[in-house]
């Protein structure tokens, strides 16, 4: 298939385009930063994207979404990369729609889906328990007590989880640390006895949270998909995810990009623009093609996951990694590029380094996803 978008998708990413730079600027994450807004994100905002179908992109016509796939979300995470924009789209409209859609049963769809699609719910994804991300080493114990689990450990990092109204949880049923069986994922009212959230601060001003469980109870109901059998959905799901982070990578790549040329168009020295010298016009074209690259290959892994989805998992190790390492690349000569006032606060730059680093580290780092491919090839 052509790594081009068709013409639905160019329509699609130029509405996404339109209200994330009028409405959501840098300067609108800045300000909440500021402000140290509660949400952390705009709900005014929210109810946009949700009035336009964003939110639902990902939800099955059946349950009042639009049914699309995955290049969609990409479409609409790019912009977001873009601009910095705070959302739950991430947590929400992709990873939740996600695991419900692929892992719900028919009552579990009909619960939430609707609400996800017209954007009246907000949901979080909790996986990771560490400071790096390591899906199979998940300790959160889900003991069986009565007609349901007992959930008692805690999850580091999950996006979103101070604002949730439901939590999707990895949890422990069997198995030790490090195995792929005995996995279930449970969706969780984080209002529930026994949960405590704990709203951490992020390096690049979004939203992120602790989240503890004592003795906390889900009735069997709860579970998403099959007991012991959750490792097979979750990491679908984290490849969903995995392909919108790396298109939002690509976005923020792009506009950085953008901007440093930009100013290399005006600033002198010596009396001659800075472009004009032939060390920075190289850097910036080698980060033109790196640029170019990585988004052919986020386009294919976000295709192969709509196309071919049991068989996306080097394609979106590859975009995931390359994704990671361009918007390192990006930042880095962005800010150099730009001197020193490229370091200080009251510059945008600084905001777009530091979204990239926590993107790198989210749902695995360049070196986590090489180290997958690695083992791929060896077997």
């Amino acid at each position: 298939m052509a790594l081009v978008l068709t013409e639905e998708q160019t329509m699609l990413r130029d509405s996404a385009r339109g209200l994330i730079s009028d409405k959501a600027p840098v300067s609108h994450l800045r300000q909440l930063r500021d402000s140290q807004d509660a949400a952390g994100f705009s709900r005014d905002l929210w109810k946009a994207f949700a009035e336009l179908g964003f939110s639902g992109l990902l939800v099955p016509e059946k349950f009042g979404g639009s049914g699309l796939g995955c290049v969609e979300a990409g479409v609409v995470m790019e912009e977001i990369g873009r601009t910095l924009m705070p959302s739950p789209f991430l947590s929400t409209a992709v990873l939740a729609a996600s695991a419900l859609s692929r892992g719900g049963s028919e009552a579990q769809k009909s619960a939430h889906l609707p609400k996800i699609s017209d954007g009246s719910l907000l949901a979080a994804f909790a996986i990771d328990e560490g400071a790096k991300h390591r899906p199979l080493q998940i300790k959160l114990q889900a003991v069986r007590s009565g007609n349901g689990f007992r959930l008692n450990g805690a999850k580091a990092f999950v996006v979103d989880g101070h604002t949730a109204e439901l939590l999707i949880v990895a949890a422990r049923t069997g198995g030790a640390a490090g195995e792929r069986e005995g996995l279930t994922l449970f969706l969780v009212d984080p209002r529930s006895k026994g949960i405590a959230i704990e709203r951490t601060a992020m390096v690049d001003s979004h939203n992120a949270a602790r989240i503890e469980f004592a003795n906390a109870e889900v009735d069997a109901d709860s579970v998403l998909g099959e007991v012991d059998q959750g490792a097979a959905l979750l990491e679908g799901v984290l490849n969903i995810g995995r392909g919108a982070v790396a298109s939002e990578m690509v976005g923020l790549s792009e506009e950085v990009f953008g901007r440093t040329v930009a100013y290399l168009k005006e600033r002198k020295q010596f009396g001659k623009l800075i472009g004009e010298f032939q060390a920075l016009q190289h850097r910036a074209a080698q980060l033109y093609i790196d640029i170019e690259i990585t988004r052919a290959a986020v386009l294919k892994a976000l295709q192969t996951l709509d196309r071919d989805f049991e068989h996306a998992e080097s394609a979106v190790a590859v975009a995931k990694a390359r994704a990671g390492s361009t918007a390192t690349l990006a930042v880095q000569e962005g800010v150099q590029m730009h001197g020193g006032m490229g370091m200080t606060d009251q510059f945008d730059i600084g905001f777009f380094m530091k979204r990239a680093r926590v993107c790198q580290e989210l749902f695995g780092d360049t070196n986590y996803h090489a180290d997958q491919l690695a083992r791929m090839k060896s077997y």
